[in-house]
């Protein structure tokens, strides 16, 4: 072995030295921060601005420690790092991606929610027809349950044999000139004996007494109970007819607890028909009954509708839409928010052109758009379509982090799964999985077709729904084999 060689055998072992002693400073960097973290902050080399959670980046600690939301140690973020927090896309690739931003606006909304209820007569409209004698129902003009009455219509004509003996005393008294004094005595006794006014009156005038009565309807409706038949025999109080109005009806619908607390009287409400959704109605709450249902935690609210026309009938299912207080709220679009499941993200673009996912509290939704309760501010821009295109992104450079919790020591040494995007129509929805027809993926080679993707919790994506169109993305795992890791609807909540 000559020099020349000796001279390269020793420069290679320096090198591998020196590789050895900086693999081993990179490993004893992997160590957690909870070890050394001193050390990191006080070099003087980087300053640490703060400590986060890369898989809850919108939470910020003064101090290093385990994270209080996965088992795990909180990152440092340095001083040279935070200018490059966030996504940086060309204003050529946002163009022929189609991504477009909304403003977050505050506006008046009102909260409203949707109830299913059942028609039902106005108790407050019903009139019963009695007798006022014992007697015969002679005569029977309506003869069936159901069956719609005006007011003043016959009825049934009634004879009543008690009445004679006192129409035939008047007229005795009359033919023989009785006393002013006894006649008034005699109409007495016609008042307390309830002998309509009209009998009287045709006993004066035609000298002839007359027992036979027609029972005329009080008020338009329908005939709700019928209680005799043609030639029986009715008595004093008895009650032959009782009608139901139908100039107003009420709707019985059953309100969740929760959202019973929030109604109050002359509340305004919107029914439609299930049978035929274009024919509405206007009503008003009446009143929250009295009574909670112990199976299903709900109480039964009563509201008035207008039915002069004669539309409703009791028994139609009408689905109410039932208006809350309005109040300034701060909203997004419903398609600028990306639901996991288990948390709502949305994709901010901040003022130097960079896009930064950001995690948020949502509270009433209200079809194309959702209600921000936490996480964002009024004026701030957010991504509104193309912003799974900026989440895939922001995933690869660890900004939101992975959803699936890992151990640290897995975390920091192993690369995240493979995920794959992909458009298409939810079929069905079980416990355990959804079964989604999609279009072709293409990193997979997989044709279109209809399969089923597992949920990692059965609790996931509660808000989908059968038909709806959806953009999602999936990963290889799970008991299925193919796990959803994010499902977006496109259009909004309807």
């Amino acid at each position: 072995m000559n020099r020349v060689q000796r001279s390269l055998i020793a420069a290679l072992a320096l090198a591998l030295v020196g590789a050895g002693a900086f693999l081993l400073g990179r490993r004893s960097a992997d160590v957690p921060q909870a070890a050394a973290p001193a050390a990191a902050a006080s070099s003087g080399e980087r300053k640490v601005l703060y400590w986060h959670d890369p898989m809850v980046p919108g939470q910020k600690f003064d101090k290093p420690g385990k994270s209080p939301f996965m088992d795990m140690q909180l990152q440092p973020v340095y001083a040279d790092e935070a200018a490059d927090a966030g996504v940086t896309i060309s204003p050529q690739v946002q163009q022929n991606l189609g991504i477009r931003t909304a403003a977050v606006k505050r506006a008046e909304m009102a909260s409203s929610f949707d109830a299913v209820g059942t028609v039902q007569f106005d108790e407050r409209l019903s009139v019963v027809v009695q007798t006022r004698s014992a007697g015969y129902l002679e005569r029977l003009a309506v003869r069936a349950p159901m069956q719609r009455v005006a007011k003043g219509q016959v009825l049934a004509t009634v004879f009543a044999p008690e009445w004679l003996g006192a129409l035939n005393e008047i007229v005795a008294l009359q033919r023989a000139g009785a006393a002013p004094e006894l006649l008034a005595a005699a109409r007495e006794r016609t008042r307390a004996l309830s002998i309509p006014p009209e009998l009287l009156r045709q006993a004066e005038e035609s000298g002839v007494a007359q027992a036979r009565y027609t029972l005329l309807a009080p008020a338009s409706g329908v005939i709700a109970e019928l209680g005799v038949r043609e030639g029986m025999a009715v008595a004093p109080g008895m009650t032959l007819f009782r009608i139901a109005g139908l100039e107003k009806v009420w709707a019985v619908a059953e309100v969740p607890e929760a959202q019973a607390l929030r109604l109050t009287r002359g509340q305004k409400v919107t029914a439609a028909l299930q049978a035929d959704p274009s024919r509405s109605f206007a009503g008003t709450l009446q009143e929250i009954l009295p009574q909670v249902n112990a199976a299903t935690r709900t109480l039964q609210a009563r509201f008035e509708l207008d039915n002069k026309a004669g539309t409703l009938t009791p028994g139609m299912l009408l689905r109410l839409q039932i208006a809350g207080a309005s109040a300034a709220r701060l909203v997004v679009p419903a398609e600028a928010v990306i639901r996991t499941g288990t948390r709502a993200v949305a994709i901010v673009r901040k003022d130097d052109g960079r896009f930064e996912p950001r995690e948020i509290q949502l509270g009433a939704d209200f079809g194309e758009t959702l209600e921000v309760t936490a996480g964002l501010s009024e004026g701030e821009q957010v991504v509104a379509s193309g912003q799974f295109l900026v989440d895939s992104e922001a995933r690869l450079r660890s900004v939101l982090g992975s959803l699936a919790a890992a151990p640290a020591a897995s975390a920091a040494s192993a690369a995240p799964p493979a995920t794959y995007m992909a458009q298409g129509k939810v079929e069905s929805i079980e416990p355990d999985s959804i079964t989604i027809t999609h279009g072709p993926v293409p990193e997979l080679k997989w044709p279109g077709m209809t399969m089923g993707f597992g949920k990692a919790d059965p609790k996931a994506f509660a808000d989908l729904k059968p038909g709806d169109s959806v953009h999602f993305e999936f990963r290889q795992g799970g008991p299925m084999d193919w796990e959803l890791v994010s499902v977006h609807r496109l259009g909004g909540a309807k």
